[in-house]
Order: C-alpha cells, then sequence, then structure tokens
C-alpha cells in the first residue's frame, strides 16, 4: 500500500481501492466467510470488556464484577440486535416485509445509530436493575467506545464503504473506491481510524 501512496504523490494515476487486493472477509469455508466486520465488532466488545474490567478495581468504581458481566452480555445484545433494526428502519424498510430477513445477518446491514439507542437501552436496563447510577456507568463505558469505532472503521476500508468527498487536489493517499464512482476520494475511515487511536 505504501509503494501505491508513493506512485500516487509521485504524480501518476491515484490509488485504486481495487488494487490493494482486500477482502471483506478472512476466510471462507464453503458459503461460510469470517467476515472483518463481525471481527471488529467482536474485537471492541471484548477489548472494551478487558478495559472496563481492569477499571472497576479501582476504589470508587460504580460497578462489581457481576455488573459488568451483565452490563457485556446487555451490550452486546444492544448493539447487534439495535444495529439490525436501526438498519431496517432507517436504510432498509423492505426487511419488514419479511421479519425473518431481520435474522440474516450474514447478508450485511447494521446502523450505528441502532446500536447506540441499543446500548443505551442496555445500560440502562442494567443500571436500573442493580440499583447502579446510569451516569456513572456511561462514565465507564464512554472510554471504551473508541475502541469499537477504531476496529469499525478499519473494517468499513476493507470493505471499501463509507470514503470520504472527492479530493480536491492531488494528495498522495487519495483512492477511487469501487462503489464511489470514478473520482479519487479521501479515506475518511481512515482518518477517523487514526483519530481513535489519539
Amino acid at each position: 500500500m505504501l509503494s501505491l501512496a508513493l506512485a500516487a504523490a509521485a504524480g501518476s494515476e491515484p490509488i485504486q481501492w481495487l488494487d490493494l487486493g482486500l477482502k471483506p472477509y478472512l476466510f471462507e469455508i464453503g458459503s461460510f466467510q469470517l467476515r472483518w466486520y463481525s471481527l471488529a465488532y467482536l474485537a471492541g466488545i471484548l477489548v472494551g470488556y478487558w478495559q472496563i474490567g481492569k477499571m472497576i478495581k479501582a476504589s470508587g468504581a460504580p460497578m462489581a464484577q457481576r455488573h459488568l458481566d451483565d452490563l457485556f452480555f446487555y451490550c452486546t445484545l444492544g448493539i447487534i440486535l439495535g444495529g439490525r433494526i436501526g438498519y431496517a428502519a432507517f436504510y432498509a424498510p423492505e426487511l419488514w416485509s419479511n421479519p425473518l430477513d431481520l435474522l440474516k445477518l450474514w447478508n450485511g446491514g447494521m446502523s450505528f445509530h441502532g446500536g447506540l439507542l441499543g446500548t443505551a437501552v442496555a445500560m440502562a436496563w442494567v443500571a436500573w436493575r442493580g440499583g447502579l447510577n446510569f451516569l456513572r456507568v456511561a462514565d465507564y463505558v464512554c472510554v471504551v467506545v473508541p475502541f469499537g469505532m477504531f476496529f469499525g472503521r478499519l473494517a468499513n476500508f476493507v470493505n471499501g464503504e463509507l470514503w470520504g468527498r472527492v479530493a480536491e487536489s492531488p494528495i498522495a493517499w487519495a483512492m477511487v473506491f469501487p462503489d464511489a464512482g470514478p473520482y479519487a476520494r479521501h479515506p475518511s475511515q481512515l482518518y477517523q481510524q487514526a483519530l481513535k487511536a489519539c
């Protein structure tokens, strides 16, 4: 990829995303594909669980390990169910005509805003059920959100989706994405991913 960026900087054609040889999955066995996007969800959830687990060991933590375990379980459900329902509500209302299609996560389609709402509901449920202060729980959860966003934006780049604006001046890393027309665009997924790493 570095050689492609250097060639683009030298004044040749912009980087073609297809030339990077990226695939949306890690491996494939028959019709099963282990997709990068699902791995990004898994990595974000597990790293978040690990980080909060470290944080609650300090004195004054708003929850115990049992609360964190509940939070992990219900937030995972909230991310998946909220993300899928949000996708159907905002982007693919045709899924409501056959509700079984909502279960076909392997066909793709998750919404950030739906996942956010699902997670907020899950956090509220765990806080209410455990007699915890919702805002204190939210303080701990917000610390780990960038992990999920970091992995998610990398997966968006690998999938060739959520690209940025057309690059108005030649820049070495502008790319032509397959579904974004013939113009070189900013790889905004990588910009956002880099900001999450800071």
